[in-house]
């Protein structure tokens, strides 16, 4: 079996195992037809499963340890990145990433949440949970952006900010906060992507902006499923079932309002094939930041207060 293999993928997984063992016989045997009919169906079966996913199936992808993270992302997309450190205020919060750097024609400053890949890059990251000193370090970028007129791009994926009690003493709500007033009021484009997690403040800390993206296997959501099940059914057993009752997919806030565009992911999901998914993720960016780039400082911050004010509407 494949290493990091979801469960609703293990049968894709044993067809191609399967059509890996029949291929060491190939040359002995006469077994090309029933190979390509294989290929055929697995290819069918991936459509299937893929184009079909349910909620929880999306937040499984969305976590999967092989997606493209946003130093990943800032690599393959960006050049000449120049990464910038600390709040000046306490330290350098390492689950929050961000500098300088070039896409194409573009000066921008990009910032987003950084997970690990093992144990040791995972500890280092904090698990992508960013403390107070990481949302002061977004903001401390994002004014220098504005003092040089350069927009800002933002990455999201983080399962939530560090609930500790270390992170509530050095004000975690406050930073949050505050970055959420700076950023409405931020006289810059800002272009916002959800590229894996997006749990609750701590992903909205650097989620305010002109237009906000998603992934197509992402989810981004008040509280996670998990967190839902444990409070609403004293147990972690439904948390399938709070998935599909918080709509947290791109197509369900898609339709909700709440995001504006949703980029397309390769079958199967964005750690699939990095190079494309970047490619992908390129273009859309400096679509979004062409369209943005046409409007004024102050229509620009008026449409922004205008679109989240939007938010929340219900009927009575």
């Amino acid at each position: 079996m494949a290493k990091n293999v979801l469960d609703f993928e293990k049968p894709i997984v044993d067809l191609e195992n399967k059509i890996d063992e029949m291929r060491k016989y190939e040359g002995h045997l006469d077994i090309a037809d029933e190979i390509k009919v294989l290929e055929e169906k697995v290819n069918q079966l991936k459509y299937n499963i893929y184009e079909n996913l349910t909620r929880w199936q999306k937040v499984q992808l969305a976590r999967h340890p092989e997606r493209p993270y946003t130093l990943d992302y800032i690599y393959m997309i960006t050049e000449n990145f120049i990464e910038l450190h600390g709040d000046r205020l306490f330290k350098d919060d390492h689950a929050i990433v961000g500098g300088l750097a070039k896409i194409d024609y573009a000066k921008v400053m990009i910032i987003g949440h950084q997970k690990g890949r093992d144990t040791k890059s995972n500890l280092f990251r904090n698990f992508g949970m960013p403390n107070p000193e990481g949302y002061r370090k977004a903001l401390r970028l994002m004014k220098l952006a504005e003092k040089f007129n350069i927009p800002v791009f933002t990455m999201l994926d983080t399962p939530g900010a560090y609930p500790g009690l270390e992170a509530e003493e050095r004000g975690q709500a406050e930073a949050i906060a505050k970055n959420l007033l700076e950023m409405s009021r931020l006289k810059v484009p800002i272009i916002i992507t959800i590229i894996g997690e997006g749990a609750s403040g701590g992903a909205l800390g650097i989620g305010i902006g002109d237009r906000v993206l998603m992934l197509q296997n992402t989810w981004y959501s008040v509280i996670s499923p998990e967190s839902c099940s444990s409070i609403l059914w004293r147990s972690w057993d439904y948390k399938e079932q709070a998935a599909e009752s918080l709509k947290l997919t791109a197509e369900d806030l898609l339709e909700q309002g709440i995001i504006d565009r949703i980029i397309p992911e390769p079958l199967g999901g964005a750690h699939k094939d990095h190079h494309l998914m970047a490619d992908t993720l390129k273009k859309v960016l400096l679509e979004e930041l062409n369209s943005l780039r046409k409007i004024k400082p102050e229509k620009l911050v008026q449409n922004r207060l205008e679109k989240f004010g939007k938010m929340g509407v219900y009927v009575d």
